[in-house]
């Protein structure tokens, strides 16, 4: 973080000063878990449903916190700037110390001479940043209804090859994930990878607000979210305000296979737009994929294109879809100036960085020993994601026709997907049936009786389908009903295979963590 006095930020928050003779102390870091307060943090206590940030005040006191963002003043010896909204708060600062980046890089490049620059460090495709300025510093923003993650932890790697980069953890994507994100870049840091999730209209608006993009990246738009948004039309505005939020000097970097995305190019000020794809029948692509496959364990292969550039690539991540991913990334990087070489190295050599997203490992349940390979991409699912999840199921050395494996998707239920919501259920399992997927486990909730009816749906759409009697149908209740449905199913087809997917909420994450792994795959 960039140094700030209590004072100063008091002032950028616009709150008031409790225990004022603390105003001169410097905030170096800012923090809203209580365990990870140390000297020279702001810690940010935040009402939630089921804890109160503002219990733990004495203990951040304790650990050496310079001072504390309260809504209401505590009965603690420490430093408090008191406001209405600490969450609102907690966007003002991360703007403040955004700002004062930026002015320290302007600062800094006066006086420059740019004709003396060295020209070989000019991006591979031409936008309007200069790598070789003094303390130089871009934000690049990515948004979209799936892959945001997957793309940001790539984009990340890629930069850091050329100087220190701040991206958030997992899915650090909201009002809260952000700012916090974006507290952490300081007088070194050459880039912000700033992922910007929504579930209504004007959320991006408010996190653009916030982090001002120079560089925006919109992967797809898809149903995620439905439910909040009303309609997909909704979204494609949602996902715009990332692009709208560009000067004429920025750059959008938009999907060009997505007819929704396409649009955006006429929504933004940013007088430079720059296209990925995989669709060869669309050749304005500036970075695409050509000749696409996929091996027995799900790792792509493609020729990566992009301008004076060519180069067969396998990624290291698993997963067809990953390859509009790693385009995404590879276009944002080399607009930002990144090599060419880097780029391909860090595709071919990382692995998923987020927990959750197609990890695969050997497992074995601690009730029946019967070992099996589990695909863990439970972090969330939407109807793209999960479709994407089960392509990759499916293709596991789909090509060992004597010894291919038994394939067993348990799946949960997603979320917020409107008023048609059991058809999108039935329609994965259905999709289950068309792909041969050997058994289907439906998750729901014994607790939950919406999650048990979407799970049902899942169940019903995979015994109604054409090629249904070929599957091992299963309905189940709970997480731990599932994992003895798995053991049953495991004991009786050794060396199967298992994806784990589904909603945050149906559990499947909890249940990864039960199994202990074996062996590690390679990511």
């Amino acid at each position: 973080m960039m140094d700030m006095t209590v004072g100063e930020l008091a002032q950028a928050v616009q709150g008031a000063v409790a225990h004022a003779d603390g105003a001169q102390g410097v905030v170096t870091s800012v923090c809203t878990d209580s365990r990870q307060a140390r000297q020279g943090s702001l810690f940010v206590a935040i009402r939630g449903e089921r804890v109160d940030g503002h219990d733990f005040v004495a203990q951040a006191a304790k650990a050496g916190a310079t001072a504390a963002l309260v809504n209401h003043e505590v009965d603690v010896d420490v430093p408090q700037i008191v406001v209405d909204d600490t969450v609102a708060a907690l966007g003002r600062v991360a703007k403040a110390n955004v700002a004062l980046r930026r002015s320290f890089a302007v600062a800094a490049d006066e006086g420059d001479d740019s004709a003396s620059r060295d020209e070989s460090s000019k991006p591979a495709i031409a936008g309007p940043f200069d790598p070789a300025a003094p303390h130089p510093f871009t934000v690049v923003g990515i948004t979209g209804s799936v892959g945001k993650t997957t793309t940001k932890d790539l984009l990340a790697a890629m930069l850091r090859t050329q100087g220190r980069t701040v991206a958030p953890v997992g899915s650090f994507n909201n009002e809260i994930g952000l700012p916090l994100t974006a507290t952490q870049v300081g007088e070194d840091t050459r880039y912000l990878v700033a992922e910007m999730g929504a579930s209504a209209m004007g959320e991006i608006r408010y996190l653009t607000s916030i982090v001002p993009p120079d560089v925006s990246v919109v992967l797809k738009v898809g149903v995620a979210h439905l439910g909040g948004f009303g309609s997909v039309e909704n979204i494609r505005r949602a996902k715009a305000e990332i692009v709208q939020a560009l000067t004429t000097d920025g750059v959008a970097v938009l999907n060009a296979d997505d007819p929704r995305v396409a649009t955006m190019a006429d929504m933004t000020q940013a007088r430079t737009v720059r296209w990925f794809g995989v669709d060869e029948a669309n050749n304005t692509c500036d970075v695409r994929a050509r000749d696409i496959e996929v091996d027995d364990t799900d790792h792509p292969s493609f020729t990566l294109v992009a301008p004076g550039h060519e180069h067969r690539v396998t990624l290291a991540l698993r997963g067809r879809h990953n390859v509009m991913n790693a385009l995404a990334a590879a276009c944002a990087a080399l607009t930002v100036g990144v090599p060419f070489d880097a780029i391909v190295q860090v595709l071919e050599t990382q692995g998923a960085a987020s927990p959750h997203r197609m990890a695969v490992s050997t497992v074995e349940p601690p009730v029946v020993p019967a070992a099996f390979t589990l695909i863990d991409d439970s972090f969330n699912a939407n109807p793209d994601s999960m479709k994407a999840g089960l392509d990759g199921l499916a293709a596991w050395h789909a090509g060992d026709r004597r010894d291919r494996p038994f394939r067993v998707a348990v799946l949960g239920s997603m979320l917020e997907l409107g008023d048609d919501d059991e058809a999108k259920h039935r329609d994965i399992g259905a999709y289950c049936a068309h792909l041969g997927v050997d058994a289907l486990v439906a998750v729901g909730s014994d607790a939950d009786a919406n999650l048990d009816r979407l799970a049902s749906c899942l169940a019903q759409g995979a015994q109604q389908a054409d090629g249904h009697s070929r599957m091992d149908v299963a309905f189940v209740h709970s997480a731990d009903q599932a994992a003895e449905e798995v053991a049953r199913l495991a004991k009786a087809h050794q060396g199967s295979v298992v994806l784990l997917k589904g909603s945050h909420a149906s559990g499947l994450s909890a249940l990864a963590a039960k199994w202990s792994p074996v062996t590690a795959h390679r990511a």
